[in-house]
């Protein structure tokens, strides 16, 4: 288990606007991830060093929207301001996951504007919709077109602020967050205040940017 990406929602001028602005905080150039039709959405990559990215990602004026509940987290969070959604961790197999939450994972798919299909299964965006501390599980079906790949910057994420309580999270991974990754350092803020991702530090060639 590991730290696959963190998941921005578009702000109030849209997608590409919104991409722009933290791509060019970052240092790192955006691609066109394409739409997600199962869930009504479509996003932005920012792909890292060390496997990860950073995905921004809004809604879609499409049915699949309102039934999909990533959809409806990405809807929330924009029409919030927009912000950091959450943060996600890959595994190798979903299976323990879904014996011990007691839920089945979901089907995902994108196809790219190269036309390359990127698939794969997903869990917990319930978790994330009722506590947005909790990143939500992504099992990739091939690892060899992962959002990150060809990516030629050194820039990652070396920290995660989150609002929350570590031992929730942990009770929900079935394991500490910090097991998660052995750069990212992860600083716990506000156990009872309202739960979720707050910041996310990035390690650039100019220093530390915190967004």
């Amino acid at each position: 288990m590991r730290v696959d990406h963190v998941s921005y929602a578009a702000e109030a001028d849209g997608l590409n606007a919104t991409a722009a602005r933290l791509a060019r905080k970052i240092g790192v150039t955006a691609a066109d991830g394409g739409i997600h039709p199962r869930f009504g959405t479509r996003n932005i990559i920012i792909p890292l060093a060390h496997q990860r990215y950073v995905e921004v990602v809004e809604v879609l004026d499409h049915p699949a929207s309102d039934k999909a509940p990533f959809g409806q987290a990405v809807r929330a969070r924009s029409e919030a301001g927009g912000g950091w959604l959450g943060w996600v961790v890959d595994v190798e197999d979903l299976a323990e996951a879904e014996k011990r939450l007691g839920r089945e994972a979901v089907v995902g798919c994108r196809r790219r504007p190269d036309g390359v299909e990127l698939k794969w299964r997903q869990l917990g965006v319930k978790g994330l919709i009722a506590d947005p501390q909790l990143p939500f599980y992504i099992q990739w079906e091939d690892k060899s077109v992962h959002p990150s790949v060809g990516a030629t910057t050194t820039v990652t994420i070396s920290g995660l602020e989150i609002a929350g309580d570590p031992d929730r999270v942990c009770e929900w991974l079935g394991l500490p967050a910090d097991q998660t990754s052995k750069v990212i350092d992860f600083t716990f803020v506000a156990p009872h205040g309202t739960p979720g991702l707050l910041a996310v530090t990035f390690d650039t060639p100019e220093g530390p940017v915190v967004i």
